[in-house]
């Protein structure tokens, strides 16, 4: 194997982790308005947003260990494109001016996790690992 594919299985742990935080933040906005609050979010959440807050906080924290990865990523995958195309889409036709650039983005990005798994750097791994 070339020296850039031994690594293809760590970078793809890196992108979950990072990916994962990042989802995560967004959650904690909504959710504790930490580190600030997320603009043009209602307070009190209305249900839906409440739903997708627990979504990103409890499901990045899962995905940033790596655990249960793939079932975990498709949720989040599904979460990302109902807030594209309920909450940005009907602004406008093009992401860069509906402000969802990063809800198509993280779809993507998890929809490839679902895929590919959690990476050698997970929880997944290492239980598949310690399986008889």
């Amino acid at each position: 194997m070339d020296r850039f594919g031994v690594w293809a299985q760590r970078m793809l742990s890196v992108l979950r982790i990072m990916a994962a935080l990042l989802f995560m933040e967004h959650g904690l906005m909504k959710l504790l308005h930490f580190p600030a609050a997320q603009p043009g979010v209602p307070d009190p959440l209305p249900a839906l947003l409440m739903v997708a807050a627990w979504i990103e906080v409890v499901g990045g924290a899962l995905l940033a260990i790596g655990l249960f990865t793939r079932p975990v990523a498709f949720i989040c995958a599904g979460e990302m494109a109902v807030a594209y195309f309920m909450g940005h889409a009907p602004q406008s036709f093009w992401p860069a001016l509906n402000g969802g650039d990063a809800a198509i983005l993280f779809c993507f990005v998890f929809l490839y996790l679902a895929c590919a798994g959690g990476g050698a750097w997970s929880v997944d791994a290492a239980r598949s690992r310690h399986v008889v």
